[in-house]
């Protein structure tokens, strides 16, 4: 009898550290928010608006990091994406205009995307046996919340004593020392004979024509819009406008004191309820149609935000809405990235990803950048959260017409 192909390879979890080191980084930033606006006595916008070009350059980066990983090798592009991303973050740390900081984020979106999920998912999912692959996909996922779950809290405690410019020094250090694993990470060619005579050129081509792959690029646009204003704005949102944390109750008792550690634990809190939610959509993804799964997400986050925002905000909807947004967070990606996989095979998965991620990007500068200036114009993050549910709606619509049938490959 054959032996069934493990679930944990190197490659897996090589990639879930890696990842998990990346997005630790990446989570943090809103936690910085205030502490450097405060420093320079600069407007919500401006570290805002650095954010908002992290997130756009990490959705331009993700192509062309997936290209080169095909083209050159996965490891090579991983290192570069590690070693612009602590230049960055070092440039970063000692930049005090606000034009240099957000040109310097265009040094740490780079790195996003080269260590992040574009480039690792697609080394994943080749090196995963075909029973295993969602499920591998959906773990390598999580990792992405395991580091959400420990970037804030961390952040907030390392600013309790050391400058936030050091601490970004020690975030450089970090994600280039996770280049010494390398070395396990070789994933085989899991491609067919059909996939490799196609050129990169023919499978785009494939795929742009195709309206489901248009729909994928449209629909995943408001995950990152979402995702990217409650990572860089709700620990101020929290911070500002939650109801007082009472002295002798359970948060009170865990040594969460105030509004500002409320807003980071909030953040870790999502992350934490994501690695279940995650998992569990790989699951999912391998038994039900990941079309109606996704637009099942896109609906119920729509439903939670408006619910929130509807209501007073309190320590208690602040942790019902994080474990309830947190359960959706990134069950997304390995459901996008699994059908765009199902679709047009896996051996340009990480350029075909990286063009969809794009659209998430998008949203996601719009979403952070947004969530500044209407902060900074009306004093309320009320708008820009109405905008955020609109666009979920949308994303729940434009998945039901995808079709989820492969295209094959061309003769």
């Amino acid at each position: 009898m054959q032996k069934s192909a493990p679930l944990f390879t190197p490659v897996l979890i090589v990639g879930c550290i890696i990842i998990l080191t990346g997005f630790a980084i990446r989570a943090s930033f809103g936690v910085f928010q205030i502490p450097i606006a405060e420093e320079f006595g600069w407007l919500r916008a401006e570290f805002s608006l650095a954010i908002a070009i992290q997130n756009l350059a990490w959705g331009i980066g993700q192509p062309i990091f997936g290209a080169i990983a095909e083209k050159m090798g996965d490891r090579k592009a991983i290192v570069m994406g590690a070693v612009l991303y602590a230049i960055g973050l070092v440039a970063s740390a000692f930049a005090t205009t606000p034009g240099a900081h957000q040109f310097y984020e265009i040094f740490v979106g780079f790195g996003v995307a080269g260590t992040g999920f574009g480039v690792i998912l697609a080394v994943v999912g080749r090196a995963a046996s075909d029973k295993n692959r969602s499920m591998a996909m959906a773990i390598a996922t999580a990792a992405g919340s395991g580091g959400q779950v420990i970037g804030a809290p961390m952040a907030e405690w390392m600013l309790g004593f050391m400058t936030w410019q050091s601490v970004f020094l020690c975030f450089a250090a970090a994600i280039l020392a996770v280049l010494l694993l390398l070395p396990m990470m070789r994933a085989p060619e899991a491609a067919t004979k059909a996939e490799l005579q196609e050129s990169m050129g023919e499978i785009l081509k494939k795929a742009l024509k195709d309206p489901s792959y248009t729909m994928i690029f449209l629909g995943f646009f408001s995950c990152g819009y979402q995702l990217a204003f409650v990572t860089a704005h709700f620990p101020a949102f929290v911070t500002e406008m939650c109801g007082p944390i009472m002295p002798g109750g359970v948060l009170h008792s865990m040594g969460i004191t105030t509004t500002s550690a409320l807003g980071a634990v909030a953040i870790s809190l999502i992350g934490l309820a994501n690695i279940a939610g995650t998992i569990f959509a790989g699951w999912l993804g391998n038994r039900f149609s990941k079309k109606y799964l996704l637009a099942t997400i896109y609906a119920l986050r729509t439903v939670i935000a408006a619910a929130f925002i509807l209501t007073p905000m309190t320590p208690a909807t602040v942790l019902i809405f994080s474990i309830s947004m947190g359960s959706l967070w990134l069950a997304t990606v390995p459901l996008t990235s699994g059908l765009i996989a199902h679709l047009y095979g896996l051996r340009y998965m990480g350029t075909l990803y990286g063009i969809v991620f794009f659209s998430h990007q998008l949203g996601s500068f719009l979403g952070v950048w947004l969530g500044g200036r209407m902060y900074d114009t009306y004093g309320s993050y009320e708008a820009v959260w109405w905008v955020g549910v609109g666009v979920g709606a949308f994303s729940a619509l434009i998945h039901l017409p995808v079709r989820e049938k492969r295209i094959e490959a061309m003769a």
